[in-house]
């Protein structure tokens, strides 16, 4: 049994050599039995991805992908120690990494595998917080055979005290809008706020519908600061509750109306001046998008303005085919989400009745979000653990490492748009947008 373990941190010491000479990491991975190996030359060892157990080794031989390593990071039989899941993925280059196994010789790792593949495994169960129950993640699905608000309520009602470890004190839980790199969170998402409102040419009297309404740091910052009556929507049970008490802390039931509906079950045609998606988009799925423009269309009034905001795909030939990050994110995060191109968004606008004003992108301002979120959680992980679990919240920081790192690369871009449902005459938009970009 000895010999057999020797075996297997020799084997070890060779395939981590061999993937180092490749990767040409500046961080360190330490072994089962506590040796430390670098990842690059020079690589330094503060901050270490750590393998619990051989056969960990095993399962990424037999499985390898990104599937196994999120199993793998949400079970802890790889953890990374002396900093976040971010820091250590900013201690290689995605380059390398994207095309590391192509480059190792197979058969030198086919050698080296052999005292793990022969090796009896040693898993401990561990039970993941995923979306594997009964296989049906509504991919490619439309609304009828979508299980949208058992989706909704996966993600959203974790809890509200696990988002508010990491998001704003207006729980704002999308892409803030940075005036500088300097910029806190805070700031960024006040701007965001403030820039969709005027984006909205928002008027006091006016009626606008959120979509996805969230914690109601939308409805809330619109209804207090332009004067507007807002109807918001969540499927998130503990979104409603908490964004009902803030409107009441605020003395906005007047002007707030939240409700635990489905958008497009909102029957008021030509009722809103203005309408807001802020990354709810993202959950609608591809065989829904024409309903959801549709929807939008027939509830503004002639004129009204469309606001969207979404996280979308680079686009190519393949941009609506599953990838292993989607299928990663859709069992383990968001169950149903389907990523749009801006092509799409914007042919689909023009094709179902609206005229587009304004597309701008914010790939760097989500990038930056994702850098406070992570940092946040991380600093509070210990608080994560008690509140939903240490796998749930391992996962939730792999996640925002994997998705931080593809705004970086532009893999994964977001926008806003702003449409306007379809009129003859002018759109009103100033011609300098200053009015927008102050």
């Amino acid at each position: 049994m000895i010999q057999s373990a020797d075996r297997r941190v020799a084997a070890a010491r060779r395939i981590v050599a061999h993937v180092a000479e490749h990767l040409r990491a500046d961080l360190s991975l330490r072994l089962w039995n506590g040796e430390v190996l670098p990842l690059g030359p020079g690589a330094r060892d503060d901050i270490q991805i750590v393998i619990a157990r051989p056969s960990a080794v095993r399962r990424l031989l037999l499985r390898p992908g990104l599937m196994t390593l999120f199993e793998m990071f949400g079970s802890g039989d790889l953890r990374v120690e002396g900093g976040s899941p971010l820091d250590a993925a900013d201690r290689w280059d995605h380059g390398r990494a994207v095309h590391l196994a192509r480059n190792l010789d197979k058969m030198q790792m086919l050698r080296d595998a052999t005292p793990f593949l022969l090796g009896g495994g040693d898993d401990a169960a561990t039970e993941l917080p995923a979306w594997d129950a009964t296989g049906d993640d509504g991919v490619g699905r439309d609304r009828g055979a979508r299980r949208d608000q058992d989706f909704i309520q996966f993600h959203y009602d974790v809890g509200n005290d696990f988002y508010a470890l990491f998001l704003d004190p207006e729980m704002v839980y999308s892409s803030a809008y940075f005036t500088d790199h300097g910029a806190t969170l805070e700031a960024a998402q006040a701007e965001k706020l403030d820039r969709i409102c005027r984006k909205l040419r928002l008027k006091p009297g006016q009626r606008i519908l959120d979509c996805g309404c969230g914690w109601a740091g939308l409805a809330c910052w619109a209804a207090g600061k332009y004067g507007v009556q807002v109807h918001g929507v969540t499927l998130s049970q503990a979104q409603l509750d908490y964004g009902r008490a803030k409107v009441a802390r605020l003395g906005l039931e007047h002007l707030v109306t939240l409700e635990l509906k489905d958008y497009r079950e909102v029957d008021e045609a030509g009722g809103y001046d203005a309408i807001a998606q802020v990354e709810m988009f993202e959950h609608a799925g591809f065989a829904n998008h024409e309903k959801h423009f549709n929807q939008m269309r027939r509830l503004l009034k002639p004129g009204g303005l469309y606001f969207h905001q979404a996280s979308v795909r680079r686009g190519g030939r393949d941009a609506l085919k599953p990838t292993p990050t989607t299928r990663v994110i859709t069992r383990f995060i968001f169950p149903g989400g389907e990523l749009d191109t801006i092509g799409m968004t914007v042919t689909n606008l023009g094709r179902l009745g609206f005229e587009t004003l304004d597309v701008e992108d914010m790939r760097e301002h989500f990038e930056l979000t994702l850098q406070h979120w992570t940092q946040r959680l991380y600093a509070r992980r210990e608080e994560a653990y008690v509140l939903v679990g240490e796998a749930r919240a391992r996962l939730w920081m792999i996640y925002f490492a994997l998705f931080k790192k593809g705004f970086e690369r532009g893999s994964v871009q977001v926008y806003q748009t702003v449409a306007q449902k379809r009129r003859p005459g002018p759109s009103g938009l100033s011609l300098d947008r200053a009015d927008l970009y102050r």
